[in-house]
This record gives structure tokens, sequence and C-alpha cells, in this order.
């Protein structure tokens, strides 16, 4: 699986801004996609989860953005997006966009749980 994330850029304070997370693959490893995530990460800090939705349609935000964020996909369940309102400037991080998901082991002819990531975005809020 392939993500493909953007949709970063400098904004105001207050303003909004929508992150855009493509998944692109073989019609199987997309049926495979048991959940795709949005996660940030500032300099000289770990990747913390965002924001989250899995094949049933479970969300799951960090309580930093609760009522903020809003993370929603398309009918194909492919792509993901992340909505966010008011930001403040400590939301001045890199986003980036995962997926959790069954991948054949060819070997075994059974699965593996894996997780892929794509690219991340720039998200600049000045004060």
């Amino acid at each position: 699986v392939q993500l493909q994330a953007s949709g970063g850029g400098l904004v105001q304070a207050g303003e909004s801004l929508k992150l855009t997370c493509v998944a692109s693959g073989s019609v199987s490893e997309i049926n495979e996609i048991n959940a795709l995530a949005w996660y940030s990460q500032g300099p000289g800090k770990q990747r913390t989860l965002v924001a989250a939705m899995n094949r049933d349609g479970d969300t799951n935000y960090a309580d930093s953005v609760k009522g903020r964020f809003t993370v929603f996909r398309d009918s194909a369940k492919s792509t993901i997006y992340l909505q966010m309102n008011n930001l403040n400037a400590e939301d001045t991080v890199v986003y980036y966009c995962a997926a959790d998901h069954r991948a054949l082991r060819p070997f075994y002819s059974d699965y593996s749980w894996e997780s892929s990531w794509g690219q991340g975005t720039q998200v600049t809020v000045s004060s």
C-alpha cells in the first residue's frame, strides 16, 4: 500500500485546513486496509496519533484535537481526510498519513499485519 499525503501549508491562527491522504495499490491490497490514520511529528519528537478511522467507521482522536479536527473518508475507503479547524501555533508540525493493513506472506501462505507511511505534509500556523 502506498500513501500520498497533501494539503499542508501556511495559515493564520484560527483558520482551517484540510489534509488528504490517498491510498493506492492493488484492489486486494486496498481491501486489506483496516485503518487509516494521521500522525503528527514536531522537531525532535516522536510521531503521535492525531486521528484515525477504521474500516467500520470508528474514529479515535488525540485529546488535543477533539472538537477541532474531524477525520473522514471517501466511499471507496481509500482516501482519508483531516479537516482541521481553529488551528493554533501548537498545530505547527509535520503530518503523516499511515495505514494499518494485512499483507500476504507468500512463503507462508498467510497474512501479517503491517503499517505503511506516506510522506509528511507540513502545516504551519502563524499567530
